[in-house]
């Protein structure tokens, strides 16, 4: 049963705890809630956000229309082989909960991607990554509903088009899918990552003298807590900023007059330079401004210490981008979006 209900306060429903208010919000719980919704007249001439855990957005205003809520839950396998596990899992599913599911029964490849914020549904619009694995490469399809024609629709790897945290979602269809679940292609035989980061020696402080998937999970759970701060107890969206990539020419170029700066080389074409190193350089790092600022331990998280305006940290995001440029000439990107 659909319960439609009017001026909802979206506080707890995005990790920067920005308090901005929906004109409407609808919680759905299935596919056939979701097409339900879609054929009602009133909907239809909405404007619609949909919601997974609100962990890549920054509220900057109230939403004149209907946030849409994804409760879809759900997993189970749907075929094995020697090799493979191939594992459905609904969108409203917590992203760590479902790694952390496949970590206990041995199924490897989500292991590095340990504590993310966010839901299933929304990790293939991101490309959702880190230490060294994206979604990308373990994904291998999705189902959706386009908003305006209620029409279910199966997307492949290869349509989904990932890119650097970014997907087709984000770009030319945008705004017109709601993602309904997940499939993933999980090994049985794991291939370890550890190269990337502090993995490896996060692995030696903790003593691991055989390496499996849950060492790995139980690392990057250290390495992330370690650096991030809980959203439960200051407000935030991870990382604000993608790391930029920037042309071999350009990095060495830098280098003359910043010998430390670090880049990791991609194809030995481009250059992956930490964002977080960049803002850090620029002096933001741990700077406050009333309710808001740049976290203490990682330059690339901006934060709500509380009562903060989603307008505000927008404002940072902008002085940070142009202090970087004009100190670099690197143009940052965010990785959150902006309603």
């Amino acid at each position: 049963m659909l319960t439609i209900q009017s001026n909802v306060s979206l506080k707890s429903y995005n990790t920067f705890g920005i308090d901005a208010t929906a004109r409407y919000l609808v919680e759905v719980d299935n596919d056939e809630d979701i097409q339900t919704l879609l054929q009602l007249p009133d909907v239809q001439t909405l404007p619609k956000l949909i919601l997974g855990g609100g962990s890549n957005l920054l509220l900057t205003q109230d939403f004149n229309g209907l946030v849409v809520k994804i409760n879809i839950k759900g997993i189970r396998t749907v075929k094995e082989d020697q090799e493979n596990v191939w594992v459905r899992v609904g969108a409203g599913e917590n992203w760590h909960e479902f790694v952390l599911y496949c970590v206990e029964r041995g199924l490897a490849g989500l292991e590095n991607l340990s504590l993310i914020p966010g839901t299933v549904g929304a990790a293939p619009m991101q490309n959702i990554g880190a230490y060294g694995v994206e979604i990308k490469d373990t994904f291998e399809r999705l189902e959706a509903v386009h908003i305006l024609t209620g029409q279910k629709r199966v997307f492949t790897n290869e349509e989904c088009r990932f890119g650097y945290r970014d997907s087709v979602f984000k770009n030319e269809l945008k705004g017109e899918y709601i993602i309904c679940n997940v499939q993933f292609k999980l090994q049985k035989t794991p291939v370890f990552h550890v190269s990337y980061g502090d993995i490896q020696k996060t692995l030696d402080q903790m003593g691991v003298k055989e390496l499996n998937i849950k060492a790995i999970s139980d690392a990057v759970i250290k390495i992330r807590r370690s650096k991030l701060p809980d959203p439960v107890e200051i407000g935030n969206a991870g990382s604000f900023f993608k790391n930029p990539e920037i042309s071999v020419m350009q990095y060495e170029h830098l280098k003359l007059m910043y010998p430390e700066i670090p880049g990791y080389v991609i194809n030995n074409e481009v250059v992956k330079v930490p964002a977080g190193w960049l803002i850090e350089q620029c002096g933001w790092k741990g700077k406050r401004f009333g309710s808001i600022g740049v976290h203490a331990r990682q330059a690339l998280v901006l934060v709500n210490y509380g009562g903060g305006k989603g307008t505000e940290i927008k404002q940072l995001a902008e002085k940070i981008q142009s202090s970087v440029e004009e100190q670099f000439g690197i143009r940052l990107h965010t990785e959150v979006n902006f309603i």
